[in-house]
């Protein structure tokens, strides 16, 4: 994640010394489309043992840049969003993996400010839906996979969660890099049973701008 921070940060300086070539979408309504990961984890809600490592999953999808002025707007999302965790342990005498996929509609519903036509500062609540979990459990002799479609169960699927993050637009290409984090927990009755976790993921994404 540092690693796309330093390129928009240098795509950025570069933007500047050639403002001039630069497209001014910010009083314009425009649609986009965008490609990129995730880098996801989960976290106990309630403070109690439970380590995760990070995983990579796909994002991508539309958004649409709703000018309130030159300086502000509203930038709602439509994105497939894939979080979840990985794990390593011991179970009687053997090492174990696990990892837990899970697929998301995200609906990000964010402000836009916008102070120069390649810099804008998005920020706001975001809704995710559910759509499938996949968990794979490997040992050294064994490995076992579980795969869930989703329709009534004691799992949320209907979960809020917010998001704040930097568009770099270079004329039609945008550069996006985000930070979100559910406010839900994702276990439905609240009970210690499964871990209540919450997903926590950073987003680098590539788009382009009509």
């Amino acid at each position: 994640m540092k690693k796309i921070f330093m390129l928009i940060a240098v795509i950025s300086f570069y933007n500047t010394i050639n403002a001039q070539d630069t497209i001014d979408f910010r009083s314009k309504l425009t649609f986009g489309l965008k490609i990129g990961g995730n880098y996801s984890n989960v976290y106990d809600a309630q403070g109690e043992q439970f380590k995760t490592d990070p995983k990579f999953g796909v994002a991508g999808g539309a958004f649409l840049a709703i000018p309130i002025g030159r300086y502000l707007g509203v930038q709602p999302e439509v994105l497939f969003s894939q979080k979840g965790f990985q794990a390593t342990g011991a179970l009687l005498g053997s090492t174990y993996n696990f990892t837990r996929t899970t697929n998301f509609i995200d609906v990000p519903l964010l402000v836009a400010f916008k102070p120069s036509e390649f810099l804008t500062l998005l920020a706001g609540p975001q809704y995710s839906y559910l759509m499938k979990q996949t968990d794979v459990f490997t040992t050294t002799t064994t490995s076992y996979s579980q795969e869930k479609v989703f329709s009534n169960d004691n799992i949320r699927k209907n979960i809020m969660g917010f998001v704040g993050g930097v568009d770099i637009t270079l004329n039609h290409l945008v550069i996006g890099a985000r930070a979100a984090w559910d406010i839900q927990n994702n276990n439905g009755d609240g009970t210690s049973t499964t871990p209540r976790y919450k997903n926590v993921w950073y987003q680098g994404t590539i788009g382009y701008r009509f």
